[in-house]
């Protein structure tokens, strides 16, 4: 792997761009349908697992992915990229995950209503604080320019904005959010993929072979945050159903909010967007596997008192 990963273009031309943030904001709002105050609630009251796994995914999740980096020592763009996604929040299918994984759903959505709410302020402070402790990497931000408020303001208006609209709708129009929720993400989700699609079409040349070994170590930083996350749930005597939920929480990244901020802020940089590009499919892959595992071996913790019989 070279440099010449680099070359690799993913650029919107600026409508385009705007259509795409109207996108991802549409599919937050599009998670938020399934959002209640009650699910930050839950944190309170039985904090524990919830506390856990938030902690893994905004506290350890990006120094981790920083000893990796170090450890790895990729090209810059690369070390950047892996260290944006960590930087990120739960993808929002994570609750389908942990849902078929036989896991604590109720954990899952609780999860992720806190780390998208945090991300607002969580995200662009990890990836600035961690970049900065890589000269490679503080030196492709310093050269870039990226402006701490302003990738603050385009979080807001990704994330935190939908999410409070999205919250609201369901609260005072409780039907309606339920007739729209699955059509809307459904389309929502297509339009965004055919957005990437048209972008790496766009950029087919560069398309080869270098690109590979950026999927192998996607692969190890995914599985280093599956195992992280199911590592600390057992380490903290969580029962089975919380180490699942907390293991595939840290383990599937909002891919969706790292390609978006690349096109606002890294477009020129090919490695990083390549990172989020792989991580949006790879992480389904390793999820739905172990999902796929777990919910073949969830009958040897059927005799757990705490296995809730709604997810058999």
């Amino acid at each position: 792997m070279d440099y010449a990963l680099d070359a690799i273009r993913l650029n919107l031309e600026p409508g385009n761009l705007l259509a795409l943030n109207i996108i991802l904001a549409l599919l937050m709002f599009g998670v938020a349908l399934d959002l209640r105050v009650e699910d930050f609630r839950a944190v309170a009251r039985a904090p524990r697992g919830p506390l856990a796994g938030i902690a893994t995914q905004l506290l350890l999740l990006p120094p981790a992915t920083f000893v990796l980096v170090q450890v790895i020592d990729p090209i810059p763009s690369v070390k950047l990229g892996m260290m944006l996604v960590a930087a990120c929040p739960g993808g929002n299918v994570s609750n389908f995950l942990v849902w078929m994984a036989r896991g604590n759903t109720a954990l899952s959505v609780s999860m992720t209503a806190v780390t998208s709410t945090a991300a607002v302020f969580i995200t662009p402070f990890n990836l600035a604080f961690w970049a900065s402790l890589d000269p490679d990497t503080r030196a492709l931000l310093a050269n870039i320019a990226v402006n701490a408020g302003d990738m603050f303001i385009t979080i807001l208006l990704l994330l935190g904005l939908p999410l409070a609209v999205g919250m609201s709708v369901r609260a005072r129009w409780p039907t309606f959010a339920a007739r729209i929720q699955r059509p809307l993400r459904t389309t929502d989700g297509a339009i965004f993929l055919g957005f990437i699609l048209f972008a790496f079409w766009r950029s087919r040349e560069y398309l080869t072979l270098d690109i590979l070994p950026v999927l192998f170590i996607v692969i190890i930083h995914n599985a280093m945050a599956l195992g992280l996350g199911y590592t600390i749930a057992r380490l903290l005597r969580l029962p089975p159903r919380d180490r699942r939920a907390v293991s595939l929480e840290v383990g599937v990244q909002n891919s969706g909010l790292g390609l978006a901020l690349i096109f606002n802020f890294f477009a020129d940089l090919g490695g990083t967007a390549i990172v989020a590009a792989w991580w949006g499919t790879w992480h389904l892959v390793g999820g739905f596997t172990m999902a796929v595992i777990w919910s073949k071996v969830s009958s040897r913790d059927a005799n757990d008192p705490e296995e809730d019989t709604r997810h058999g």
